[in-house]
């Protein structure tokens, strides 16, 4: 595991190596950021959005937590979501779970876990709503189908939010998009096709 001093001179590498290979490189990004897309992803340290998207600095604005969740009460992810639709101007809100969440393995076990319990109260709700259909699983299985439930219903979340009501009235052009990420091959899958209006349920 490096230490903060080899943290710090990872650092300095990067910085070097990205202006040798583009010595205009932090001027552009230090001007203005206009990324096109909002990444709303797991806390996961596994699930970097600029790297397995292959995205550069300043391409893509960030929200993680754990478990992607997007709660109506939640002002953090609200004020990113409020940023990202008024004043950048996203065009793609991307909801992002991964295979093997924590957070949604927690929601799925009954017992306590602590504070944690409290955030993921929405997954469990999932979780016993889907009921049937996940007791009919193997564990791990039924994890993995959580997660895809949960990812789903989060983007749905984003989609009946005043800020994304709000930008549609407005005619702006967004689309919500319901992604998973597997970390045993590095690969993202779609689960539906995107939200790009207000809906109803």
């Amino acid at each position: 595991m490096p230490d903060l001093k080899s943290l710090l001179e990872n650092n300095r590498a990067w910085a070097e190596a990205q202006v040798a290979a583009d010595p205009e490189f932090f001027k552009r990004l230090a001007a203005q950021q206009s990324p096109e897309y909002l990444w709303i992803g797991c806390s996961d340290s596994r699930v970097p959005a600029n790297q397995i998207t292959g995205l550069a600095p300043g391409e893509v604005f960030v929200h993680r937590n754990v478990a992607n969740v997007v709660a109506e009460t939640d002002f953090n992810v609200l004020a990113v979501m409020q940023y990202a639709v008024d004043v950048l101007k996203v065009k793609h809100i991307i909801v992002c779970g991964h295979y093997g969440c924590g957070g949604v393995r927690a929601a799925l076990e009954n017992f306590r876990h602590g504070m944690i319990d409290n955030w993921l109260a929405g997954i469990r709700l999932i979780a016993r709503l889907n009921r049937e259909e996940l007791d009919a699983m193997p564990h791990e299985e039924a994890v993995d189908r959580l997660c895809e439930l949960n990812v789903l219903i989060q983007a749905k979340h984003v989609a009946r939010t005043t800020i994304l009501e709000d930008a549609w009235d407005r005619g702006q052009e967004i689309k919500i998009h319901s992604w998973i990420y597997r970390l045993d091959t590095g690969l993202i899958s779609r689960l539906a096709d995107p939200i790009s209006a207000k809906i109803d349920v």
